[in-house]
């Protein structure tokens, strides 16, 4: 059976089961509908006989029973044969596949063979580690370029030192401030404030109500500096 279906050259070992899968599907349904046709017939003459058996027509009823009894040994074949084939086509359907998954887990094969051709343990630890060392000399190289240059080592000592004589420092002047400040407040005197001159008065000259009212008018607004 394999030698009859994968014979000849390549090509045809490859097309091959598709062909015979198709055509097997396309005679079955050829089948399927001779099969339809005769399950028909065999109705028809059923009909037949019982429309002649009501008019009392025996040989003529029993006539259309022969036809029928015909139709349905060739039915029967009919059906004998679908389901060879169908039979045959779920074989062969079944042997492609299998053919075809074979191919596939060749070519997953091959394609890991070549995959695993390019390496090996011992070359893939060799990988890791020069993995490793570069990763420690990109360490080592980090922390070289953020190390101090030049002479930036400061004493911590020192700078407390330094800090604490800022602070007495500035604690000295806010005294000699809050010593100075109440000395201002003493020696402060208030501006005396100028009193408004009136103009003066010729007492031998007699003076009129109006113009004693002009002249108050003047003093008060003098006074409040208008």
């Amino acid at each position: 059976m394999w030698g009859y279906f994968f014979g000849g050259n390549s090509q045809q070992k490859k097309d091959l089961p598709k062909k015979a899968i198709v055509e097997l599907r396309e005679h079955i349904s050829t089948l399927n509908k001779k099969k339809n046709h005769l399950q028909q017939q065999m109705d028809d003459q059923e009909q037949i006989a019982r429309k002649y058996v009501a008019s009392k027509q025996t040989n003529l009823a029993k006539n259309a029973l022969k036809r029928k009894k015909g139709y349905e040994t060739n039915l029967i074949k009919v059906e004998n044969q679908i389901e060879t084939l169908e039979t045959q086509l779920v074989s062969i359907e079944g042997a492609n596949l299998n053919l075809e998954t074979m191919k596939a887990m060749k070519q997953g094969a091959k394609a890991m063979k070549q995959i695993h051709g390019e390496y090996d343990v011992d070359k893939v630890e060799d990988t890791m580690d020069e993995i490793r060392e570069q990763v420690e000399l990109a360490d080592e190289i980090s922390e070289a370029i953020s190390r101090p240059v030049g002479n930036e080592f400061v004493d911590e000592d020192e700078l407390d030192q330094e800090l604490a004589e800022l602070e007495n420092e500035n604690k000295e002047q806010q005294q000699q401030q809050q010593i100075q400040q109440p000395q201002r407040q003493s020696n402060y005197k208030e501006p005396e404030k100028e009193l408004p001159s009136f103009p003066s008065v010729n007492k031998n000259q007699p003076i009129s109500q109006d113009d004693e009212d002009e002249e108050a008018l003047k003093a008060l607004q003098a006074e409040m500096g208008l």
